[in-house]
């Protein structure tokens, strides 16, 4: 379910590689394989050639239930779910599903003094997640064989959320960068070709079965320290760090900043030692490898908006005059 924006693109080449048959279920507003940044034209051709797909709306719940029974999956990612009502659907067409995999999120967990977050902390039913939360409890109660990842802020070349992205603009505008607080916050950022090759290792793997587990990098990183490896990854020169405090303006329906302003991370500890995962890249790799396959090329998924920057930082010259 899914397959043409982000984490589906680079697990979908990863099944096709290990000999899948792979269909994506798409509205097909996108297209269905698109070439990319250091993919070779043969790499390409081979992929396009073997990828199958199905184009319909999740939400038409009864064209879900037709062409899926009529196609008989073994196993379902479900990448782009997000409510609960949308997974029903789908396992009343495929009664015999091997395995359903879903991507869940990090942001389930109940905010916590004690971090890392592990699997079995408690989560929040109030979150902006709870959908996710809410589809993990389905696919539990209709004792499918299924597996959850939790990521917690996925980055990567293609990267819909301005995640590096923000930061790159800024770089390379040659900005000062605005962070909130002390920018000492603690926060963990996962590679999305790490994160597909997570999905790829629970697939059939009966140490998955009805498991959660939390994927990310092995390191954390701060507010502050994440600015500075973005500069290091791209080759900018160290940036200006301007600290703020949000309280003091209002920002409408803007975000200033692309993350919460709080210490958030996760131990990927379980995923580890069950899965035998290991992320390959550590956080200025896989920025450089952002940066060089996207946003270095002159590609990126949202224009620069500088609007907040400039709110902040014309307070800080008033206040410093």
């Amino acid at each position: 379910m899914g397959g043409t924006r982000f984490i589906g693109v680079f697990l979908s080449r990863l099944l096709v590689k290990e000999g899948h048959q792979v269909t994506l279920f798409t509205r097909g507003k996108a297209p269905i394989a698109q070439q990319l940044p250091g993919e070779s034209d043969q790499e390409f051709a081979e992929f396009s050639s073997k990828i199958l797909h199905l184009k319909g709306d999740r939400k038409d719940y009864d064209f879900v239930k037709s062409s899926l029974s009529a196609k008989g999956f073994d196993v379902v990612y479900d990448i782009n779910g997000r409510e609960a009502d949308e997974v029903e659907p789908i396992l009343d067409a495929l009664p015999n599903l091997e395995q359903f995999i879903y991507c869940s999120s990090a942001g389930v967990y109940l905010k916590s003094d004690l971090l890392p977050h592990c699997e079995t902390d408690t989560v929040d039913p109030k979150s902006r997640h709870k959908g996710k939360l809410n589809t993990e409890s389905v696919l539990e109660s209709k004792g499918v064989n299924w597996t959850s990842l939790r990521p917690v802020y996925i980055y990567g070349p293609l990267n819909y959320n301005p995640v590096e992205e923000w930061f790159f603009h800024r770089l390379k505008a040659g900005r000062p960068i605005p962070i909130p607080g002390s920018g000492i916050q603690v926060t963990q950022l996962g590679h999305v070709k790490d994160l597909a090759r997570a999905f790829v290792q629970v697939l059939g793997n009966e140490k998955a079965s009805r498991q959660v587990f939390n994927i990310s990098g092995e390191k954390y990183v701060t507010f502050d320290g994440l600015a500075r490896a973005c500069a290091k990854a791209a080759g900018f020169p160290e940036p200006e760090l301007v600290h703020y405090n949000p309280k003091e303006f209002d920002f409408g329906k803007k975000k200033a900043f692309p993350f919460r302003d709080q210490h958030f991370f996760a131990s990927v500890e379980k995923a580890k030692h069950v899965l035998g995962w290991k992320p390959e890249f550590d956080l200025v790799e896989g920025l450089a490898d952002s940066y060089n396959l996207d946003f270095g090329r002159g590609t990126y998924r949202k224009e620069a908006d500088f609007s907040t920057d400039d709110m902040i930082l014309g307070k800080k010259l008033v206040l410093q005059a």
